[in-house]
């Protein structure tokens, strides 16, 4: 799988990620469209998974303050799940944060999706929370001792 990442929405990766969010968040989920496409992807990081050049999952990266960034919108279109490629993604993600010196990544997973999560190093902190009618929990992974 070769990962592609562009900040903002003027390139193409950023259309690949709405896509694949568009089919996994508003079409299989549910989720309605205006809540899914917030208005807030012009300042964050896509990151697109291709597999012989076509999206098949993303990511999407917030930049926070304290050297920390959080993924969002994590997704897989359903013809690829199951092979490792948003683990792949994840990873790079990871390995990315350590290189810019980021501290903290963290990330708001589906209930559902928890132990995916846990098996690439990340722990839950806090309660369960409803977030557009789903459950999630909060998920931390530490890049850097501090």
């Amino acid at each position: 799988m070769e990962c592609r990442m562009a900040w903002g929405k003027q390139n193409p990766c950023y259309q690949d990620a709405i896509a694949i969010r568009r089919a996994v968040f508003i079409d299989e989920q549910g989720i309605a469209p205006e809540e899914e496409l917030d208005g807030t992807d012009e300042d964050k990081m896509h990151y697109v998974g291709y597999v012989d050049d076509q999206p098949v999952t993303t990511a999407r990266i917030d930049m926070l303050a304290g050297n920390r960034v959080k993924i969002q919108r994590v997704a897989t279109v359903a013809t690829a799940r199951h092979q490792g490629y948003a683990g792949e993604l994840i990873k790079q993600i990871i390995a990315d944060a350590q290189k810019s010196d980021i501290a903290r990544i963290s990330l708001d997973a589906q209930v559902t999706a928890m132990a995916f999560y846990r098996e690439l190093g990340f722990t839950p902190v806090g309660e369960t929370f409803k977030e557009a009618g789903i459950d999630h929990r909060t998920m931390q992974y530490r890049a850097k001792e501090n």
